[in-house]
């Protein structure tokens, strides 16, 4: 069986006797591309760091490809391990053209073929002789793409890499960004505090907290099995009712929730995406009738509803304890405010999680 192009195990670091990477490990394979994912401080760009070879861990050990690079005695240069890094400044040599930028640091015969197929990939072959000043922020970055992959690098380290882009090139510079390494066949650990950069290019999210990994999965499972209120809100807006257990069941407005195995006499809170609550029209007072799907329902009044482009945001307060919640619902939806609605909560997309 081939070992992973990158294995961390049990890394820890320290700044002033504060644990800011605490037990971190992780596995890459060629191909795959892994997301640290979370808050700024929470440790992710250290662990880069240390994967790269500019930091020296505490405790643990780094192999590629099955071979040792570090532990706390022995450690390969950052020149010496295979590894790819692009930052978000690019980092780009300003007197060297676009060629010789992707051609530094390559030797041998094959140079000037590797550099034109590597520009031919990334779609800037045209801009061969121009320099950096004069190419664009989604040009540079693409450049500095084929630069990092020139080598042959066995895995690529990318920390925030398309923070300084605009929306609209930042998404076109991500998928074509993917496309390279993904035909390149090289391991990527991606660094990124934003869920949507991480859901839009990971096969797998590693999500960070206070330097450790409190959850790791493919994206689909890690956004719709959150391991607590933390994660789930990291990943978008949410919804808290709060309630207490009784006979692994939790009264609510909304009707009983399943609390399977939580100690009688807990407070947890139940969480639901905005997206995932129904609306329905106020009958003189009365709402939906129940359904197992749905539970109850409970009504609240319009606060104000704003179209968002492809849905509309819509804030009601509660009834019940004058709480807000917030709804999307798909295209159009502007009810005026002081609009009497009723809300019911889709079980199935709904969490429920004791109170830290």
């Amino acid at each position: 069986m081939q070992p992973p192009r990158l294995q961390i195990s049990n890394i820890v670091k320290e700044f002033g006797g504060r644990r800011v990477v605490d037990d971190v490990s992780l596995t890459v394979s060629p191909g795959q591309v892994t997301c640290l994912l979370g808050p700024s401080g929470c440790g992710k760009s250290t662990t880069l760091r240390i994967v790269a070879g500019v930091e020296m861990q505490g405790s643990g050990t780094i192999h590629v490809d099955g071979a040792l690079v570090c532990d706390t005695v022995y450690r390969v240069p950052p020149e010496g391990r295979g590894i790819g890094l692009m930052f978000q400044d690019f980092a780009l040599f300003p007197h060297l053209t676009v060629g010789k930028n992707v051609a530094f640091g390559l030797k041998g015969r094959d140079s000037k073929t590797r550099v034109h197929d590597l520009l031919d990939k990334v779609g800037m072959s045209r801009f061969v002789d121009e320099y950096p000043q004069q190419l664009s922020g989604g040009e540079q970055q693409r450049v500095a793409l084929a630069r990092a992959l020139a080598p042959r690098p066995r895995i690529m380290l990318m920390d925030e890499p398309f923070s300084g882009l605009d929306d609209r090139l930042r998404d076109d510079i991500r998928d074509e960004t993917l496309d390279v390494l993904k035909s390149e066949g090289t391991a990527v650990l991606l660094v990124t505090h934003e869920p949507g950069e991480a859901m839009r290019m990971a096969d797998e999210i590693a999500l960070m907290r206070d330097g450790r990994i409190v959850q790791q999965g493919a994206p689909y499972n890690i956004y719709n099995a959150p391991k607590d209120r933390a994660a789930a809100a990291f990943f978008s807006d949410i919804n808290v009712i709060s309630g207490r257990v009784q006979g692994a069941l939790t009264d609510t407005p909304f009707g009983q929730f399943l609390a399977p195995g939580v100690p009688d006499g807990t407070e947890v809170d139940i969480v639901i995406r905005p997206q995932h609550i129904k609306i329905d029209f106020d009958r003189d007072g009365r709402g939906p009738n129940p359904t197992p799907e749905d539970g109850s329902a409970a009504r609240g009044t319009v606060q104000r509803a704003r179209f968002m482009g492809a849905s509309s945001l819509v804030e009601l307060r509660m009834d019940f304890d004058g709480s807000i919640l917030r709804a999307t619902v798909p295209s159009v939806f502007l009810p005026q405010p002081g609009t009497p609605l009723w809300l019911m909560l889709r079980r199935d997309r709904c969490f429920v999680f004791p109170q830290s």
